[in-house]
C-alpha cells in the first residue's frame, strides 16, 4: 500500500511540473527568421518566441496533435482565439506589441507559450 501511495505522489509532482512548472530557458529568436511552431505532445515548440517590439508580427502553427484541447490557440491579451487544423499551416497575425513577455495558450492552458517582445 506504501508503495502505491508513493508512486501516487511521484505522479502529481511530474503533472505540476510537466503543465505548470516546466520552463524551457532559451527562447527562439523570430525577427532573423520565419518560425513555424509545431504543436504536438502536449506543447508548443518552441513556446518562447522572440519578436521586435513596435511591428506586426505573423506566426505559423502547425497542429499534429489530434487532442482537442490543440485545436485553438489564445492570445488573450491581443483577444485573439484561433483555430488550428491538424496538419495544416495557419498563420496567425498579431498587432505591433509593446516590450514585455505576452502568454499564448489553448483553451484549458496545457499547452502553453511565450512571446518575448523587445
Amino acid at each position: 500500500m506504501m508503495i502505491i501511495n508513493l508512486l501516487g505522489l511521484v505522479l502529481i509532482g511530474l503533472i505540476i511540473w510537466w503543465f505548470w512548472l516546466y520552463k524551457p530557458a532559451k527562447a527562439v529568436d523570430s525577427r532573423s527568421e520565419n518560425i513555424t511552431i509545431i504543436v504536438n505532445n502536449g506543447v508548443y515548440q518552441p513556446s518562447r518566441i522572440k519578436v521586435a517590439a513596435g511591428k506586426k508580427t505573423s506566426l505559423q502553427f502547425l497542429r499534429k496533435d489530434g487532442s482537442p484541447c490543440a485545436a485553438t490557440v489564445l492570445f488573450p491579451e491581443f483577444e485573439i482565439s484561433e483555430e488550428l487544423p491538424l496538419d495544416v499551416s495557419r498563420n496567425i497575425d498579431l498587432p505591433s506589441m509593446s516590450p514585455g513577455e505576452y502568454l499564448f495558450h489553448c483553451p484549458m492552458k496545457m499547452y502553453t507559450g511565450t512571446l518575448v517582445v523587445e
